[in-house]
């Protein structure tokens, strides 16, 4: 994680990215921190910042930035007017990793949904990583947005003003939608803010919820005993953030659940992590113990049965389906629904199958 490192970042500094996670919540990244000296003299944030940083960085850009929270001394949010004090540690911190390289327009398809002179609205596949970094720095959807946009003069892929305003996991499918002016940037990343955009996602999980739709709150946070993975703690503890999630049972399918999940708050993996704590894990979701046979008496010919429904889908059974926010610039509600996908398609026939067959099973 970024917020462990003390790094420069020798691009030009853009302050004004500030988005959201895949469930609307921002997850900050540090990209600049400076230590002010012993002798510093008490002066303004803002100026202080333009000396320590130079070209990289506008005092007006600095100013959004500490409007927005991105501005941080000694680990808290401070406005421009602060003074620098000395031995302050002063961070800047922004909704995504530090880019490691210089994006690469790269000809990937794109299932564009809609597009216009503000917004373009895509349809990710699983598989595909949404942000370069961590060892994915070509295949991203940010590289295949550099090559969409690769005519247009304004467009620059290393400038987060314009791009991605919210994430989805690698290997969730679904709904993205993506800024082509800082003016919509900053807007939409608003709505995703105060909660008022519309996103329904549809899951398939291990087993039946019961009650079959239900309210899920509880704080999520890193897992202490593997980085990968969050973790639920009490709701209103220190540990975490808090997390709130809705769902609803769309189709009982023998030992899994066709599932609806509404999120209240947006957390890292937050459907994931409350249905595991459900006792539901999605299913093949390997990361959080769905590739196991966690329902159904084991068989060969069952076991036959599960293997194949995770070949059909080898990844967590997860799509982003709706997606609705207020136009940036006509104001306009824009509602959007992209259908489940093959790979999960086929999976839930496969289910209805075996349910339809009294617990037969189908190769």
């Amino acid at each position: 994680m970024a917020e462990e490192e003390e790094y420069f970042d020798d691009r030009e500094l853009d302050l004004e990215d500030i988005g959201a996670t895949a469930d609307g919540e921002r997850e900050m990244y540090e990209h600049f921190r400076f230590v002010a000296d012993k002798g510093q003299a008490l002066l303004r944030v803002d100026k202080y910042l333009v000396a320590v940083m130079g070209k990289q960085s506008s005092r007006n850009r600095i100013q959004q930035a500490a409007e927005a929270g991105c501005i941080l001394v000694n680990g808290k949010p401070v406005k421009s007017n602060y003074r620098v004090k000395p031995l302050d540690v002063v961070t800047i911190v922004m909704d995504r990793p530090r880019y490691e390289l210089e994006i690469t327009a790269e000809d990937i398809p794109l299932a564009i949904v809609y597009e216009d002179d503000d917004v373009l609205v895509v349809n990710k596949p699983a598989g595909m990583v949404v942000h370069p970094g961590h060892g994915n720095y070509n295949g991203t959807l940010v590289n295949a947005l550099a090559w969409h946009f690769r005519d247009n003069p304004d467009y620059d892929s290393d400038d987060p003003r314009m791009g991605l305003v919210h994430r989805i996991d690698k290997d969730t499918s679904g709904l993205l939608v993506v800024a082509k002016t800082p003016d919509a940037k900053t807007n939409l990343g608003r709505q995703f803010f105060a909660k008022t955009t519309k996103r329904e996602y549809v899951a398939l999980v291990w087993g039946i919820p019961e009650p079959p739709q239900g309210r899920v709150e509880t704080n999520i946070g890193r897992d202490t005993r593997d980085r990968l993975r969050m973790a639920v703690y009490p709701s209103g503890g220190s540990e975490g953030k808090h997390a709130v999630t809705h769902y609803s049972v769309i189709e009982p399918l023998g030992h899994v659940a066709l599932v609806k999940c509404v999120l209240e708050t947006g957390r890292t993996h937050q459907i994931r992590v409350h249905m595991r704590h459900l006792g539901h894990p999605l299913f093949a979701d390997a990361r959080y113990g769905g590739d196991e046979i966690l329902r159904g008496v084991r068989s060969s010919s069952y076991n036959r049965f599960i293997a194949n429904c995770m070949e059909l889908c080898p990844r967590q059974a997860l799509h982003a389906r709706t997606l609705g926010f207020i136009h940036p610039r006509t104001g306009k509600e824009m509602f959007f629904e992209a259908p489940i996908p093959d790979d999960m398609t086929a999976l839930i026939e496969k289910w209805r199958g075996y349910v339809g067959g009294s617990g037969s099973f189908q190769n």
